[in-house]
């Protein structure tokens, strides 16, 4: 596929273009006289204090804190289910909390040194998406491409509205930043003509940009005329229309209605990460909203191919393959049934994670041990696939989009309507596939006339080996990274001639957005 061509997402041939944790706290427990300890060896211990007398010896809440407000839902209630769920009871979470606890205040992590970027070869296993819970489309078969998490619109577990601490004079580093980042997390409801599913989001501003991916938004690319609702981590829905989307790194940013005190997501710099660094994933997986889960960076610069989640040109209900076009992506309804298959997929970058994320994480927050965002969730791997519309849990592999790409393309979506990606007017192939091959890399087929490649010096026969410091593996490996910078971005390259390394700078073209 050449570089220069290809339209938004890329097709699906083969050859393409271009700290520690923070220290907790622990209060001193109120002090108080314990009962002489029984004689009786029979009888069973006596509680030293009732539970009331144990309520009223928490310490206050530390100055700055902050406190719930009258007539605000308490710590451990519950969350109304969605218009048409059924109504939860609520007793497959347990009793709910009794009285008002304190919020947790994040401690200042001391500064760390910078961090080297780090490399590992991309992911060769099926890819599916942390998708849609009740989506309507899926990809099946096996091939990489996003999955059905469910037929018709799926039943509601309602959730806590906020993070429970029973015991805060023992909390852990990962109960702090829980506290901190999901009041800045969202549960979005996408509803199509015929399906609708749920995913997740991350709050941008106060006054309600959200940040998601693109295929919570149009149904896995069913639609483009999707009806957005979305329940903040207090229990409040509010509608929600699209700002924009951008499908070439499958994200999306959503604009809340009558809002203005919502809480904004903290960015990290993605950057600076290292292979092992503790990581935190909020969402909503399988409509359970305010789920933490706790990993670590598993790997960085992984570079995944799924399949596009553009919506219909047209503005109808479904996407629609051209004749002789068809890919081993298959959209699948949930009862057996297939639907058209995509036609064009899509290289991204990613930092792999063993955070748990499931379906519904999609599209929310991956963050630090400082609770900053260092990614938006967009898949997972899974070790087997079925066209069936079975669904595929967390095996312990999972993907999110870098916070600085995110950022970058968020900011876009805002101000423009649609974000930018960088062209470097090449066809390149996977150079350990060509006969004799003594490295990887990205082959160069072929540097289109007045394109970056050939500005920069490119030829035919090139391979290049890495993209401003990312090692380069194969050919999606470069496309991934070229995307991921904006129209008219500077890069260096390197690349090998005749055995011989060398490098270049490129200013990148701009990729045609239709």
């Amino acid at each position: 596929m050449n570089d220069t061509t290809d339209n938004r997402p890329d097709g699906n041939d083969h050859s393409n273009s271009d700290e520690p944790s923070p220290q907790r706290a622990t209060p001193a427990p109120a002090p108080h006289t314990a009962p002489a300890a029984t004689s009786r060896p029979d009888l069973p211990p006596v509680p030293t204090r009732s539970p009331a007398a144990a309520a009223a010896a928490w310490p206050p809440p530390a100055a700055g804190t902050a406190t719930p407000q009258p007539g605000a839902p308490a710590h451990g209630t519950y969350a109304s289910a969605p218009s048409g769920a059924p109504t939860p009871t609520g007793h497959g979470f347990g009793p709910a909390a009794t009285n008002a606890h304190p919020t947790l205040t994040l401690p200042e992590s001391a500064s760390t040194p910078a961090r080297k970027k780090s490399s590992a070869p991309r992911i060769a296993a099926l890819l599916v998406a942390a998708a849609l819970v009740g989506g309507g489309a899926g990809l099946g078969g096996t091939y990489a491409g996003l999955s059905l998490w469910g037929g018709e619109n799926a039943s509601s577990v309602s959730g806590p509205t906020a993070i429970t601490v029973n015991d805060p004079q023992d909390v852990n580093a990962t109960a702090a930043v829980a506290t901190k980042v999901v009041p800045s997390v969202v549960t979005i409801s996408a509803t199509g003509s015929q399906s609708g599913g749920t995913g997740s989001g991350v709050v941008l501003t106060a006054d309600g940009y959200v940040l998601t991916n693109t295929h919570v938004v149009t149904l896995d690319g069913q639609t483009g005329n999707a009806t957005i609702s979305v329940t903040t981590s207090d229990g409040k829905v509010y509608a929600a229309t699209v700002v924009g989307t951008d499908p070439t790194y499958d994200l999306a940013v959503i604009k809340l209605q009558n809002v203005s005190d919502l809480t904004p997501i903290e960015f990290g710099d993605s950057s600076k990460l290292n292979v092992g660094d503790a990581t935190v994933a909020v969402g909503a997986p399988l409509d359970l909203p305010n789920t933490v889960t706790t990993g670590i960076v598993s790997a960085l610069n992984r570079s995944i191919q799924v399949a596009s989640s553009a919506a219909p040109s047209d503005g109808s209900d479904e996407q629609q393959t051209e004749p002789g076009q068809e890919s081993p992506f298959r959209f699948d309804f949930g009862q057996g049934q297939q639907s058209q298959s995509a036609s064009q997929t899509i290289k991204i970058a990613v930092i792999q994670t063993d955070a748990a994320i499931n379906p519904g994480n999609s599209g929310g927050a991956l963050v630090d041990d400082e609770g900053k965002l260092i990614g938006i969730n967009v898949a997972i791997a899974s070790a087997g696939g079925s066209s069936s519309g079975g669904q595929s849990g967390n095996i312990g592999v999972g993907f999110s989009i870098p916070a600085d790409i995110a950022k970058r393309i968020s900011s876009e979506i805002i101000e423009n309507g649609s974000a930018t990606h960088g062209l470097l007017g090449a066809s390149v192939q996977d150079a350990a596939s060509q006969q004799g091959a003594t490295t990887t890399g990205a082959l160069v087929a072929e540097a289109v006339s007045g394109g970056a490649a050939q500005a920069a010096g490119l030829t035919k026969g090139d391979v290049i080996t890495e993209f401003n410091g990312i090692p380069v593996t194969n050919s999606i490996d470069l496309t991934a990274q070229v995307r991921a910078l904006a129209a008219g971005a500077e890069a260096q390259v390197t690349y090998l001639r005749g055995g011989q390394e060398r490098t270049a700078e490129v200013t990148l073209g701009s990729m045609p957005t239709s």
